[in-house]
C-alpha cells in the first residue's frame, strides 16, 4: 500500500475486525435477530390487513360473477390460514375455497369442483384481477360445460371483457401478443372470438386410424357455416345461417 491509501486500508481493516468481534457476540446476534424480527413483524402486519381487506372484496366479487355463470348456489371465500413460523411471504396462507356445488360446508376449490366448473370459476377470478395484471395467454378447456342459452352467452362476453381488459392493462408493455384460447361447444362462445378453428376427427379407412384436423377459419363465409354446424348439427337451414350470422355480427 502507497502512504496515502494507509488510512482508508486501516479504516477497512479495522471495519473488518469489528465485523467479527460482532458475531462471536452472541447479545449482539440476538439483538440483531430481535430487530429484523420486530420489523419483520410490523411489515406482515400491513401485509396480513391488506390481504384481509381484498381477500373480503374478492369473496364477494367472485361470488357474483359464480353465479352469472350457471353456478346459481356457489359460494367464493379467501380463506387466510395463519403460519406458526414467519415465512418470506407473510404469516398466513392463501386458500380459495367454495360451497354450494357439492354441500355447504366451504372447502378447497381443487377438490370439490368439476374441470367445468373449475374453468367457470377460473374465468371469474380473472376477469375480477384483470385490471391488476396482465397474463400473455390463457387457456379455458371447456368453460361451457352444463350450460347453454344466455349463461353461455354470458360466458363468450365475459372472455372478450377479459381478453380487451388484458388488452388494455398492457398498453405500456413490451409484449405485443394477448390471447385467450378456447376450447367451446357452443355457437354463443365460439361467435365472440376474434379468429376460430374448427377441430375435427375422422377414421383412415384403410389404417383404421383416427385422425384430428385443425382448420383455421379465414373467411366470414366459414365462421358462419360452422357456427350454424354447432347450433344445427348436420342438417344446416337458412334460418340456422341467419342465426349464426347474427351472433357474429353482435359479437
Amino acid at each position: 500500500q502507497s502512504p496515502e491509501q494507509l488510512p482508508a486500508y486501516y479504516e477497512n481493516l479495522q471495519n473488518r475486525y469489528d465485523q467479527l468481534n460482532q458475531s462471536l457476540d452472541i447479545q449482539t446476534l440476538k439483538n440483531n435477530v430481535e430487530k429484523h424480527l420486530l420489523d419483520y413483524e410490523n411489515k406482515a402486519k400491513i401485509l396480513t390487513q391488506k390481504r384481509q381487506q381484498a381477500a373480503q372484496k374478492m369473496s364477494v366479487e367472485v361470488s357474483k360473477i359464480m353465479q352469472k355463470l350457471a353456478l346459481v348456489d356457489g359460494k367464493f371465500i379467501v380463506n387466510l390460514i395463519p403460519k406458526s413460523q414467519p415465512t418470506t411471504h407473510g404469516n398466513e396462507d392463501i386458500e380459495f375455497c367454495i360451497s354450494g356445488l357439492a354441500g355447504q360446508e366451504f372447502r378447497p376449490l381443487n377438490k370439490v369442483v368439476s374441470g367445468g366448473e373449475l374453468s367457470r370459476i377460473s374465468l371469474a377470478i380473472q376477469v375480477l384481477t384483470a385490471q391488476n395484471a396482465y397474463v400473455p395467454t390463457l387457456i379455458f378447456d371447456e368453460v361451457d360445460v352444463g350450460i347453454g342459452g344466455s349463461v353461455a352467452e354470458i360466458v363468450g362476453n365475459l372472455l372478450s371483457e377479459l381478453a380487451n381488459s388484458n388488452k388494455n392493462s398492457n398498453k405500456n408493455s413490451n409484449s405485443k401478443n394477448c390471447q385467450i384460447l378456447c376450447i367451446t361447444h357452443l355457437a354463443q362462445v365460439a361467435a365472440k372470438a376474434d379468429n376460430q378453428w374448427q377441430v375435427s376427427k375422422s377414421k383412415n379407412s384403410k389404417t383404421n386410424e383416427t385422425i384430428s384436423q385443425i382448420i383455421k377459419l379465414d373467411s366470414k363465409q366459414q365462421r358462419i357455416e360452422e357456427i350454424a354446424r354447432m347450433i344445427g348439427g348436420i342438417d344446416i337451414t337458412d334460418i340456422t345461417l341467419q342465426h349464426a350470422k347474427e351472433l357474429l355480427e353482435n359479437k
